[in-house]
């Protein structure tokens, strides 16, 4: 491992938010040794989370095989049975779970309790030391071994490193990799509101001329909103007082359950586009959103992330013995995996949101032509949510 004046670990995880603590539990039956720098624990509050995931079957089922999905508390839970997507001049597409053959398209969970379950998971690991509080401050390679020095002085040797810091991740600019950023000039803005009628399970998300607007169910009489929109109305929605807010995103929503309550204060984050010209390097992989993201709209962004961790975590479980861990043709294993999926749901999102933009009728025509078209289509819709359910 080269210089053993620091702490020796196979594979150094740089970050705790949801794809790294996926990624470090993914581990946990290996024979790899793991740390986990973050540098705050997560805090969790009674309080409704306004960040919530759209968390795939597919990734439920991941979470399972980690032991966390079975753990978390189902009354702040939501399975969606029923999507409809609305464009901006009668455009309509609906998908339902029992039209496909399966129980629910996703469930909506708070980003706050998978994170809790996740870390408490992590904090009984027998191969993993948690270094929390803890900073990165540099970091260096060599043909033997990457090492990662913290800004309390501690120094970390590791055969791989792992960037999970985020889309502005420090590890992976430290490393060199200089990554392409395409401002949307939007803000997402999401906030939770109590609604007068019952959603039944049912998700709603509307194409219109102030961004696109997705309406998540929570248990209850309970929503969570995002709605992508340009950057001035974006800062006018979050000036609103409550029953502003309350009744503007009603109206947007046709006011299809009834008036709303709010119940956490909005939130706004800026939306951009990256891409990273490679997940991998020698001795280096980026996972989540330190690898890409993407717009919003298509409630995949934690779902790529999971699958990243559960991909690279197979890589590296299952590679021969005498095989190092950091070699870069076994990182290419897991980028060549990665790329179609990555690729295709950032063209994907970002044509819709191209084709969603103010523009002229006959335009807006074919796009809502377009959804109405699919609607009457039942194998493509099953073709549409098939591949959502195994995202």
């Amino acid at each position: 491992m080269g210089d053993n004046r620091g702490m020796d670990f196979d594979v150094v995880i740089v970050g705790g938010g949801l794809a790294g603590l996926a990624m470090a539990a993914a581990l946990r039956r290996s024979a790899v040794s793991v740390a986990l720098v973050e540098a705050r624990p997560p805090v969790f509050a009674e309080a409704w989370d306004s960040r919530v995931y759209a968390v795939s079957p597919a990734n439920a089922r991941f979470l399972e095989s980690l032991g966390v999905w079975s753990h978390l508390d189902r009354a702040r839970m939501e399975p969606v049975r029923a999507m409809e997507i609305h464009g901006d001049a009668g455009g309509r597409l609906d998908l339902t779970a029992y039209g496909s053959g399966v129980s629910e398209l996703a469930w909506i969970v708070e980003s706050a309790l998978m994170q809790r379950e996740l870390w408490e998971t992590v904090k009984r690991q027998g191969n993993l030391s948690l270094l929390c509080p803890a900073s990165p401050q540099g970091i260096s390679f060599a043909p033997d071994a990457a090492r990662l020095t913290l800004e309390d002085g501690r120094c970390l040797v590791a055969r791989l490193i792992i960037a999970a810091d985020g889309a502005d991740s420090w590890t992976r600019a430290a490393a060199g990799i200089a990554v392409r950023f395409d401002p949307y000039d939007q803000l997402g803005v999401v906030a939770n509101f109590e609604t007068d009628q019952a959603h039944r399970g049912v998700a709603f998300q509307w194409f219109g001329k102030e961004g696109v607007l997705a309406w998540l169910p929570l248990p209850g009489n309970r929503i969570s909103i995002v709605w992508s929109t340009s950057d001035g109305h974006g800062r006018e929605l979050l000036a609103l007082d409550p029953a502003a807010l309350c009744g503007r995103v009603a109206e947007a929503g046709g006011e299809r359950l009834g008036e709303l309550k709010l119940i956490t204060a909005p939130r706004g984050f800026p939306l951009r586009l990256m891409r990273a010209p490679q997940c991998v390097a020698p001795r280096l992989a980026l996972i989540g959103d330190a690898a890409h993201t993407i717009h919003p709209l298509s409630g995949h962004g934690i779902n790529l992330g999971f699958q990243d961790a559960r991909v690279l975590s197979e890589v590296l479980c299952e590679k021969p013995g005498h095989v190092d861990c950091g070699d870069l043709w076994l990182l290419r294993s897991y980028e060549r995996a990665r790329k179609e999926e990555v690729v295709t749901l950032q063209a994907v999102t970002d044509s819709l949101h191209d084709l969603f933009q103010p523009a002229g009728a006959r335009l807006t025509r074919l796009r809502n032509f377009g959804l109405n078209l699919t609607n009457t289509l039942p194998v493509v819709k099953d073709l549409l949510v098939r591949y959502a359910l195994a995202s």
